[in-house]
């Protein structure tokens, strides 16, 4: 069965059997998904092209986004397939990139997001030591350690995933494939080798929101003890965006991998997963759009040039 399962694959969660409600929902995702990329190709051409956001920061946040627009379109344009084809089959060799591709691109972000906040934690708590705290070769092996890091965390657990046995359903209770819902429908009794991959991935993620957390008190420690209204406002501006992109994405994916594995998926099931894979990449582009005098600024040469 096992074999069997190689070769056909397996059958992804169908929203809704009413064929318009599919087409209306897969032009929904279409907007989004469509949103979602040109905002973050926006925000990585105008920090390639414009000299003024060649800065430590905006080298995070072109990262960021190319994370971002890779994590949106491994899952969005499958489903958006799907519902206008009126299928909810993907095979197994797509099943398995999406396990290894989704935890890359996230794992990934994960470590940027907290390069990004290590990076404002010296910009205020140090200035005097940021040009050589973060200095372009710093920044190029924070980038490449999370891009690095996602792929070891990607392949471990895929491998880890898909050594396990799925002699039973083929029905996944997600509009993915990923490893919660995978886990569900195996028949394998021991888990081993993505259980080791689990563990590894929460110490991996303690480790890095006990860094961002530490980051945020000395940040908040340092501006309220400025004496200049304006400097406190000007340091939290340069911080807000980050703090909320980290917020959203930790609350959707803690929400989204801790929540049970229902048997019978509701709307509130699929909004969830659907929060966690779309939400974070389609919202971070406007609030660093919205909050930022300089990506404006940018945006603006851009467009009059």
């Amino acid at each position: 069965m096992t074999n069997f399962t190689a070769l056909t694959g397996f059958f992804l969660l169908e929203f809704s059997g009413t064929r318009e409600l599919q087409v209306s929902l897969a032009f929904l995702f279409l907007l989004i998904y469509m949103a979602s990329l040109l905002g973050n190709l926006l925000i990585i051409i105008l920090v390639t092209l414009d000299h003024c956001l060649h800065t430590p920061m905006y080298f995070f946040l072109r990262n960021l986004s190319s994370i971002d627009a890779c994590l949106i379109s491994v899952t969005v344009p499958k489903f958006i397939l799907n519902c206008l084809s009126h299928r909810n089959l993907i095979s197994y060799s797509e099943c398995v990139s999406q396990v290894l591709l989704v935890i890359h691109f996230a794992g990934s972000e994960l470590f940027l997001l907290t390069a990004m906040s290590y990076d404002r934690y010296v910009a205020i708590c140090l200035p005097l030591h940021y040009a050589v705290l973060m200095s372009r070769g710093v920044c190029v092996k924070m980038a490449a350690a999370s891009w690095v890091l996602g792929s070891i965390f990607g392949v471990l657990y895929s491998a880890g995933t898909f050594s396990l046995s799925f002699c039973g359903s083929r029905k996944l209770p997600q509009f993915f494939c990923d490893v919660p819902s995978l886990l569900k429908i195996s028949c394998s009794e021991t888990h081993f080798t993505i259980d080791v991959s689990v563990a590894v991935g929460v110490m991996y993620a303690l480790f890095c929101l006990v860094s961002i957390g530490l980051s945020y008190v000395y940040i908040f420690k340092t501006v309220l003890r400025m004496p200049s209204l304006q400097g406190r406002s000007k340091a939290f501006s340069t911080c807000i965006p980050h703090f909320i992109v980290v917020t959203t994405f930790i609350v959707t994916g803690t929400t989204a991998y801790l929540k049970p594995v229902p048997d019978s998926p509701n709307f509130v099931d699929f909004l969830v997963s659907a929060f966690y894979t779309v939400f974070p990449p389609s919202l971070n582009p406007v609030i660093y759009s919205l909050r930022n005098k300089e990506i404006k600024a940018a945006c603006a040469r851009f467009y009059g040039n």
